[in-house]
């Protein structure tokens, strides 16, 4: 901004112009200062992000410190500094705001000398712990059995190269402990694992899905070695006669079949998807799974065992209760149904009439937790 001054010498008058520097710093009630400018020696910087949001942007990421300080140099030389101010990206990605946390001196501009550094948020651990092992899991023998070649595998990616179990399907009825022996794996292994259900892939714009899906093998592949367990699988990987019932998924399914077959090669990511309905799967989906792992009710004795963990937790006592009669009592129950549907409910009945949980109440709850697993009509997928 340029100002004319007026002097009048022997009744002449002159016009001189004075130059301004005008910041185009866009701060909370900044102004420009009018003293004489000093350069900077150091700033800090904190990325705060677009003034509006929506889900196709793409936030910068500083990948190489000292280039990006010459870039900034370059692009805000003589910009107005002061802590709470923001200087926005004109270029590659315009409108990103940063905000200057620390300046010395106080009130300067920047200059070509100026030290820039950004402020890096604390990296989250990678080191996801679930407190749960191979041995809290009853029943599942054949399972955990086969998992242990993928724990293996985890240990030493490089050992097993193009033959490395890569992607395997968990299926069953639910509450069978599909996870649980995902989660048991992980912390056996001593590897992160990246939980998502596939219902959350289901986005409101077209593209969103597939982004998801292959921000996740990013992470992963950041992380590796790592597990990557998508559950509910079938509610993406539908048959594809079939997925005009259930809305469009046909670009998620394409994108994880991208990254299942391994035309990036990310080395150390395991697959793990469970699923309790197998048979509704698109063929192009399951046959991506070099190994399908069955998860099968508990037997008599399963039963027992995991009445009698659970049992051990209650916070009232049992009385004259047999344990091993409800096992028998309830064939064709899962561990979630023996947890949730009949001692949870025994539980909550004897708070009501406080007092301790005893037989009848107990068996009480079995008739009303008590169902059919109805498979679908074998014409429906013929």
């Amino acid at each position: 901004m340029s100002r004319p001054i007026h002097l009048t010498i022997f009744d002449c008058k002159i016009s001189i112009v004075r130059s301004i520097q005008k910041s185009q710093t866009k701060a909370q009630g900044a102004k420009p200062g009018r003293r004489k400018a000093v350069g900077a020696r150091f700033v800090l910087l904190r990325p705060a992000g677009y003034p509006l949001k929506s889900i196709f942007q793409e936030h910068p990421v500083v990948s190489d410190p000292k280039l990006f300080e010459l870039y900034a140099q370059e692009q805000w030389y003589g910009e107005a500094l002061k802590p709470g101010c923001y200087l926005f990206d004109r270029r590659l990605y315009p409108d990103f705001a940063f905000q200057v946390v620390k300046v010395h001196p106080r009130h300067s501009v920047v200059g070509t000398e100026t030290t820039i550094k950004v402020e890096q948020k604390a990296e989250p651990k990678n080191k996801m712990k679930f407190d749960v092992s191979f041995d809290d899991v009853i029943g599942q023998e054949t399972a955990k059995r086969k998992v242990k070649i993928v724990e293996k595998f985890l240990q030493d990616p490089e050992k097993f190269g193009r033959w490395a179990p890569r992607n395997i399907l968990f299926y069953g009825v639910s509450g069978t402990g599909k996870t649980m022996i995902a989660k048991a794996l992980s912390a056996e292994a001593g590897v992160p694992m990246l939980a998502v259900k596939s219902t959350s892939l289901i986005g409101e714009f077209v593209g969103e899905g597939a982004r998801q899906i292959h921000n996740l093998y990013d992470k992963a592949e950041e992380m590796a070695p790592c597990i990557i367990f998508i559950d509910e699988l079938d509610a993406i990987a539908l048959d594809r006669r079939y997925q005009d019932l259930r809305g469009d998924v046909s670009e998620i399914v394409n994108s994880l079949l991208t990254e299942m077959d391994g035309i990036s090669n990310r080395l150390g990511v395991c697959t793990i998807a469970a699923t309790n309905q197998i048979e509704v799967l698109d063929a192009s989906v399951r046959s991506r799974f070099e190994e399908e792992i069955e998860f099968k009710l508990p037997n008599l004795e399963e039963r027992l065992k995991l009445l009698e963990k659970n049992a051990a937790t209650l916070p009232l006592e049992l009385e004259n209760v047999s344990l091993r009669e409800i096992a028998r009592q309830t064939e064709g129950f899962s561990g979630r149904d023996l947890v949730e549907k009949v001692l949870k409910a025994a539980l909550h009945h004897a708070i009501m009439e406080e007092s301790n949980i005893t037989q009848r109440h107990l068996e009480e709850t079995i008739p009303k937790a008590r169902k059919e697993y109805r498979q679908p009509p074998k014409e429906m997928f013929s």
